[in-house]
């Protein structure tokens, strides 16, 4: 018997990789009793079990039959005296769905950011892309071209922060309404106890906002308690005040996803970027940085005056990592936790890229 049981220990030291990527949230499950052969025997079941399901989890892969379908709907915010544009992204008829929102970087539109919308509803999420009038593409639509810069620059203002983060709160207020409503198009499509929001750029700002993000020095708070995980593309620290003190008390899951080469005329510089993970409390929190992205890395298509050559590789690591963070904090998915945990990201990513969690 006490062979047995070294045995059993040197198989489980053989699977101690593992068992520190995957094996963590079932470790915490077993009773610490007495362990024997036997409860050796079935923890490193439990292991294989965990390793097994993250092996076979793919994050890229989509069902048969899972294109989405887009429509434009408007949400009517009469208390602002506001009209809110959304391209809902839709999956495949089912059951309730959970809720990713996206927020557009400054000068874009619900348009934007496509391959993610449709990701991400061919797995089994309503996406609802926002757009935010003021600082959308009509800043600079009709503006002559060497006039556009200086337009933009005035819509990145305080106003237009504030609205934004109103914008959020009252496309939830609609789609709960929606939800409900017979006969419409959300009717009963989605979930809406698991929220997650995300952003790029000017999103990226709103996206913290509404996510955990303090403002000591301003003694306000935008938090929605109904969102339960974001994504930031594109982070930054606020100008004024430390990154401790605004991001500490950040309560929910955040990835950051970022570039080496992410900057942009109007916006944080990277050390402000690389500001934020650190500042986060420890926990369910992870930051990918991809080697050579420039800001235009999380759109559709080079912006204005960025070099060329993108690298093909990013839109499908930020799909990946993207993908299995919401199936891990929107759907539960313990298999997706297990990769997002463990070995599951380096698979997709060049080595030159830099993932950590804590």
């Amino acid at each position: 018997m006490g062979g047995a049981r070294i045995a059993a220990r040197g198989v489980l030291d053989s699977h101690r990789k593992t068992a520190e990527g995957v094996g963590s949230a079932f470790l915490s499950r077993v009773p610490r009793l007495g362990w024997g052969l036997s409860g050796w025997l079935l923890l490193l079941a439990g292991l294989a079990a965990h390793a097994a399901g993250a092996a076979a989890y793919d994050p890229l892969q989509l069902p048969a039959g899972s294109a989405p379908r887009s429509v434009d709907l408007d949400v009517d915010d009469a208390a602002r005296h506001r009209d809110i544009p959304l391209r809902v992204y839709l999956p495949a008829p089912g059951a309730a769905a959970p809720v990713v929102l996206f927020s557009h970087g400054l000068g874009g539109s619900r348009e934007g950011s496509s391959f993610l919308g449709e990701q991400w509803a061919a797995r089994g999420y309503v996406a609802v892309f926002l757009q935010h009038p003021g600082s959308d593409s009509a800043v600079w639509r009709d503006v002559p071209a060497g006039e556009r810069m200086q337009a933009m620059r005035r819509a990145a203002n305080l106003q237009n922060f504030l609205l934004r983060t109103g914008d959020v709160a009252a496309v939830l207020d609609q789609l709960q309404r929606w939800n409900l409503e017979p006969g419409h198009v959300l009717a009963g499509r989605m979930k809406l106890i698991r929220i997650g929001m995300s952003g790029h750029s000017f999103g990226a700002v709103t996206t913290q906002a509404v996510s955990g993000q303090s403002y000591p020095l301003a003694g306000q708070r935008f938090t929605d308690a109904r969102i339960r995980a974001a994504i930031v593309f594109s982070p930054s620290s606020p100008q004024r005040g430390s990154a401790d003190s605004a991001f500490g008390a950040v309560a929910i899951p955040w990835l950051l996803i970022t570039g080496t080469r992410d900057v942009a005329p109007i916006g944080a510089d990277l050390p402000s970027r690389l500001a934020v993970f650190p500042a986060l409390p420890r926990g369910k929190k992870y930051e990918l940085v991809l080697d050579g992205a420039q800001h235009s890395a999380f759109t559709d298509r080079p912006l204005p005056g960025e070099e060329a050559g993108r690298n093909p590789h990013h839109h499908r690591s930020i799909l990946a990592l993207s993908t299995a963070y919401w199936d891990a904090y929107l759907k539960g998915d313990a298999a997706a936790r297990a990769w997002l945990d463990g070995d599951g990201p380096r698979s997709v990513l060049d080595p030159a890229d830099r993932w950590r969690r804590e």
